[in-house]
């Protein structure tokens, strides 16, 4: 009496085990076709961009300020605590939300590599030595991809309402011209601009992999002094 009620609960067990299976392969397999259904712009989030502005699926737009750098370096210790006193103060204003955004864009250094091959045809032996050694080690450099640029970006976002573009521009512009009045240059990025920075960052192509420690890339505005 009790072998056949264990060979039954056996037989439940295992139907039950195989329908669930059954049933999450054709859930999983469903994601998968829908994932792979999805295009370029559902998948990044984009709807649309237009103008100044980049829209998502989501309802949120938003729009770019491209941050052009400055070389601490050129700075005395004096400049940079008013390069900071000038920041603090235009940016204390500021009651909105931003987001700061650094991408690694490779940079063509075939027109340096051209204009160093012109000057052998009027260089000396030793000039034409010279150049041709910065030449090929320009071009090993080139075939390497470590010729980087580094840019930096702030992005601004609202939902998409009625005036929305309106008041999101007026930030945008409000944000440059208090990095302007501080000295640091800024630009609100276009519609192609726009493309080739979502290029920068969703694009494997265009992507590039920073492998230096943090440390030595981030620059001190302050030293301490003993």
């Amino acid at each position: 009496m009790l072998l056949p009620i264990l060979m039954l609960l056996l037989c439940l067990l295992g139907g039950g085990a195989a329908f669930f299976f059954l049933r999450h392969g054709k859930r999983r397999s469903k994601e998968t076709a829908d994932l792979a259904a999805q295009t370029a712009q559902q998948f990044v989030n984009v709807r649309d961009i237009q103008g100044h502005f980049l829209y998502t699926m989501d309802g949120w737009m938003l729009c770019y300020l491209r941050i052009f750098p400055i070389s601490l370096d050129l700075l005395s210790l004096t400049e940079k605590r008013l390069l900071i006193r000038k920041l603090t103060a235009e940016l204390s204003s500021i009651r909105f939300p931003f987001k700061f955004l650094a991408v690694s864009r490779p940079v063509d250094i075939s027109p340096l590599i051209n204009d160093l091959s012109s000057l052998l045809s009027v260089a000396d032996a030793t000039q034409k030595e010279l150049l041709r050694q910065e030449v090929l080690e320009m071009n090993t450099l080139a075939l390497s991809g470590e010729v980087v640029e580094r840019q930096f970006y702030l992005a601004l976002w609202q939902r998409q309402d009625a005036g929305g573009e309106r008041d999101l521009l007026e930030k945008a512009k409000r944000l440059a011209q208090h990095f302007g009045d501080a000295q640091v240059q800024s630009h609100l990025l276009k519609q192609q601009e726009i493309v080739r920075l979502c290029n920068l960052v969703n694009n494997p192509a265009y992507t590039h992999l920073d492998l230096d420690e943090p440390e030595s890339t981030i620059p001190s505005l302050l030293r301490m002094e003993a």
